[in-house]
């Protein structure tokens, strides 16, 4: 399994995927490999095409809620010049290249200042990044309990 935390920390809120990337990491969760990064690019599609499960972490603007949790699937490769991909665009490119469609979801975490250069997340964010971090690991609980009464 591995998780992938992308943003900028050098942009405030921005930061906050790879400040959860960082706490999970510091977990040493059992079986996960965690990945931190600025941006996702078309290496990443080789990191993904190992794993099973794959779990993307980045900063969320206008979100109505202190994070998100969705399952994505590959999209269309529309935006292969830039240097910058979206996590579906990595899923694409996965597939393509490596004949590989492991499980993905994107957790979103609300963040409320962007744009300045400005190194740490703000009050409101951290706050919403500890309500991630919660979820994430009772989501993982939930994995292991389901796992286990299906082995029983």
């Amino acid at each position: 399994m591995l998780l992938i935390g992308y943003g900028n920390p050098g942009r405030g809120d921005d930061g906050l995927g790879p400040a959860f990337s960082l706490a999970m990491a510091d977990r040493a969760l059992p079986g996960w490999e965690v990945d931190t990064d600025y941006q996702l690019v078309a290496e990443h599609a080789l990191a993904v095409s190992t794993h099973d499960l794959v779990v993307f972490a980045d900063a969320e603007m206008n979100g109505t809620s202190a994070y998100s949790f969705r399952q994505i699937r590959p999209g269309a490769p529309e935006v292969l010049g830039s240097h910058s991909l979206v996590p579906e665009t990595v899923l694409a490119l996965c597939e393509t290249l490596y004949d590989a469609r492991p499980r993905a979801y994107v957790l979103g975490i609300t963040g409320h200042a962007f744009g300045d250069m400005n190194e740490g997340l703000s009050k409101a964010a951290t706050a919403n990044l500890a309500e991630a971090e919660q979820f994430f690991l009772t989501w993982l609980e939930d994995r292991a309990a389901a796992r286990e009464t299906v082995h029983a």
